[in-house]
């Protein structure tokens, strides 16, 4: 393997330790996103276009010019990035001046001064997370190895993330459970009555407000630390 690809080697291996060594989803978005610009030939900025629920979110810009991009993309419901995580695994503009799929993007992202972009899906089997948007300064900074480093980067930031996410998503469930035991022993304790009707009358009241029963433990747990503060 020549000098470059072994450069090009180690710099994908310590991106990858990078990204898995983070401790939850926003600071693995900013390895991925710092990693992407440093790595990937011709980037000036980076970001990514996260699917929560059934909305679409910029997450971790490099720059504030591509969280304009992102939510003009949101707003006009098309564009690159959308198209990308939508329904390709890579989009390439090489010149913004002469790209015509999505010409109201394309103008406002000359105004803002990027003239070229690539956008890679992230995904995982059966999980559809978002897309990596890079962009250019210039028309045609993005080559054949700009493609080939990015489709791994996005590989990489796709598993990273996936596994950030279902940590986040258990931590706050320990955590929710943790308030719900706290929120039923203050309950027993005011009320004088045992562990399964305080835990009924909290999903009462989380019935009667139409709240979730994690919220409605949250804000009782909260007003009692009010109280004693």
């Amino acid at each position: 393997m020549s000098d470059r690809g072994n450069d090009l080697a180690r710099a994908l291996a310590d991106l990858a330790l990078t990204m898995q060594d983070q401790a939850g989803t926003e600071s693995t978005l900013e390895a991925v996103v710092n990693g992407a610009v440093e790595i990937v030939p011709g980037v000036r900025w980076a970001g990514i276009s996260m699917i929560e629920g059934r909305t679409i979110t910029s997450r971790a810009p490099s720059d504030p010019l591509v969280a304009k991009l992102d939510m003009l993309q949101i707003e006009l419901d098309e564009g690159p990035c959308l198209s990308s995580l939508r329904e390709h695994r890579t989009v390439h503009i090489e010149d913004m001046v002469t790209e015509t799929r999505w010409p109201r993007f394309a103008s406002a992202a000359m105004e803002l001064g990027a003239r070229s972009l690539l956008s890679f899906q992230l995904y995982v089997p059966q999980q559809n997370l978002g897309a990596l948007n890079l962009y250019g300064g210039e028309a045609d900074v993005f080559s054949e190895d700009s493609e080939f480093i990015g489709v791994i980067v996005a590989q990489h930031a796709s598993f990273a993330l996936s596994g950030a996410e279902a940590e986040t998503q258990f931590e706050k469930a320990l955590h929710s459970r943790d308030e719900i035991g706290q929120a039923k022993g203050i309950i027993m304790e005011r009320f004088k009555i045992d562990s399964m009707a305080a835990f009924r009358l909290l999903v009462k009241l989380s019935q009667d407000a139409n709240v979730k029963l994690s919220d409605i433990a949250h804000r009782l747990v909260t007003s009692v630390d009010d109280e004693t503060t």
